[in-house]
Order: C-alpha cells, then sequence, then structure tokens
C-alpha cells in the first residue's frame, strides 16, 4: 500500500507516540487527519511542537469513546493508525473502567468505522505489557498474553477485537506491538523522563522498583514501523512486534542518565511508585525477527543515540514538566 496516496486518520495524534507519527508523514507528504481528544482550550497536546506544520493537518477534536465522532473521522479516509488509548498502567489501578471503555470500546468504534466506511487498511496498537511476565526471552509473538493490569486487560481485549473483525469481516486490519518507547515529548509517567527532569532538577531521583527491565525503543524507530506495518500487505492479518532485542534495567538506566549528565545520582525508593507484587513485570525484551523478515524492519537508534536526543529536548523543554511530582 502506498500511504502517499489518500487520506491517512490518526488516532491519538495529540500523543507522545502519535505526534511523531504525524510529522513524519508530513516530511513524506502525506494527507493527514489527525484525532485528538476535545478540550475547551483547543489544546492539540504533542501536536503543538510540530508549531508551523499544524496548518498542514486537519484537525479533528472528539473523543474516541463517541461512535459518531469516530465515524466522521474515518470517513473518507484510505488508512486508519489507531494509537488513541489511555496508556497509564497506575491510572489503570485507580480508574479500570474508564482505560476500559477508552481502549477496547474506543478501538471497536474505529473498527466498525473502518468496516462501513471500506477503509483500505487500519494498523491498531498494541503494547508489549500485554505478555506479562515472560515465559521465556526475547519475547515473540507467539508467547500468550497475561493481563497484569487493568491496561494490559484492556489492551488484550482490543488486540482480539482487531483479530475478530479480520476473522469475522476480512477487515484489512495488522497489530504493530511496540515495546516500550522513549524520546522526545513523552510525559513524565514513563520512566526514561521520570529520571530525566528529576536529575536535571537536583541531584536525588525518587523511582519505585529498580530491578524490572525493559527493551527501549526511539521513538523514530517506532514510528517508521508504524510505516512499514502499514504499507505491506504482508503484514494484514498478523501482530507485529517492534523492538531492540535488548533490556536495560531501571537502576542502570539511572547510571547512563548520570554518565550523560557528568554528576552522581541518588536513588530514593518512593513507595507509592511500586507497583502491586503480581503486577510488576520483571523483564520485558523483544524478538523483532518477524518485523525483520516480513517488513524489512530494524531499530536504528542505539539506547544512547535515543537518550541523548532526549535528554536533549526535556533539558529545552524542563518548564513543562512538574519535576518530582509522581504522574500516574
Amino acid at each position: 500500500m502506498d500511504i502517499k496516496s489518500g487520506k491517512i486518520l490518526v488516532t491519538g495524534a495529540g500523543g507522545f507516540i502519535g505526534s511523531h507519527l504525524v510529522e513524519e508523514l508530513l516530511l513524506k507528504g502525506c494527507d493527514v487527519r489527525a484525532l485528538v481528544h476535545y478540550n475547551s482550550r483547543n489544546d492539540y497536546g504533542c501536536l503543538e511542537y510540530l508549531g508551523d506544520r499544524l496548518g498542514g493537518i486537519e484537525l479533528v477534536s472528539g473523543d474516541l469513546r463517541d461512535s459518531g465522532t469516530v465515524r466522521r473521522a474515518v470517513e473518507g479516509c484510505r488508512l486508519v493508525m489507531h494509537l488513541g488509548a489511555l496508556v497509564g498502567i497506575p491510572y489503570s489501578y485507580l480508574s479500570p473502567r474508564d482505560v476500559y471503555d477508552t481502549n477496547v470500546g474506543g478501538t471497536l468504534n474505529v473498527l466498525e468505522a473502518a468496516r462501513d466506511h471500506g477503509t483500505e487498511r487500519i494498523v491498531v496498537t498494541s503494547t508489549s505489557e500485554i505478555y506479562g511476565t515472560p515465559l521465556y526471552l526475547p519475547i515473540d509473538e507467539k508467547h500468550p498474553p497475561q493481563g497484569q493490569s487493568p491496561y494490559a486487560a484492556s489492551k488484550i481485549a482490543a488486540d482480539k477485537l482487531a483479530e475478530s473483525f479480520f476473522l469475522s469481516y476480512d477487515l484489512p486490519v495488522a497489530v504493530i506491538r511496540p515495546f516500550n518507547t522513549f524520546g522526545p515529548r513523552q510525559s513524565a509517567r514513563a520512566i526514561v523522563p521520570t529520571i530525566i527532569t528529576q536529575a536535571l532538577s537536583g541531584e536525588k531521583v525518587s523511582l519505585g522498583s529498580l530491578e524490572p527491565s525493559r527493551d527501549l525503543l526511539f521513538v523514530k524507530d517506532t514510528a517508521a514501523g508504524f510505516n512499514v506495518v502499514a504499507s505491506h500487505d504482508s503484514a494484514v492479518g498478523k501482530v507485529i512486534n517492534i523492538g531492540t532485542g535488548g533490556d536495560v534495567s531501571v537502576g542502570d538506566l539511572v547510571g547512563l542518565v548520570a554518565n550523560l549528565l557528568g554528576k552522581p545520582l541518588e536513588v530514593i525508593e518512593d513507595p507509592q511508585r511500586v507497583r502491586p507484587a503480581r503486577s510488576e513485570i520483571p523483564r520485558l525484551s523483544c524478538n523483532y525477527a518477524l518485523a525483520e523478515e516480513l517488513l524489512g524492519w530494524e531499530p536504528k537508534y542505539t539506547l544512547e543515540e535515543g537518550l541523548v536526543e532526549t535528554l536533549d529536548w526535556i533539558r529545552d523543554h524542563l518548564d513543562k514538566y512538574k519535576s518530582g511530582l509522581y504522574n500516574v
């Protein structure tokens, strides 16, 4: 599929990954419609960082939970990139219903609208969190899912809805499953900006458990993954992991940031940041062989290269963060 031919809808376009994907699509000369969550301030989230390039986007404000909004957004689009979701795992402990309604109900609205409007390709965003505590490493797409948080459970349900629409209605849907994405514009709910914002503001970093390790994928590699999944007919009906194949612990990540800043950092364990014991996933590492073999995708950025770009961006935008405040 030629993604430059026809209009593309990106849901969750105001989010961290969504804004980078929109930016990448604009650079490729694509015709983009962006669905952003409505608010009375006309605030378009991370898309605001695109500046004058916002003028090249058709912006639609609404809510994924409203089927009418979604139908209007999908209509006339040849390709739908569905990224819209509530993604905070700690928030899902507090408000599982909100997470379910958005992630499951919103995905159902997108799939139904795409089916009814005859959309030619749909890419649904999954997450490595659906794997839970791994039975083996690195994790491939055959690994069974386990809902160790309400967020993970909601994404498992959304993935299965996508699968059902492919099998039941022959809807041309592919599921992309990024491992832990990081980079510029990410909120402090995620581990990399949590460490960096505190490190830039002082000598102490408050964190939860230091032992869990994650496969950290730079956001530009993630955006490239979306584009190749959307472009290849061979991705339809499949789930495709994207990640680096490596992983780094939270404690070692603090050390990497400290080295980049050239100063020591004292780590303080904050009990409110510690996940429930049976909900915590000790380690995630991606087997991306299918993406490489089927689509020719592989990560281009090293962890250190991504951290340097992220650190530089956060340093320039530190006033946008509430350093030290726990963001669920």
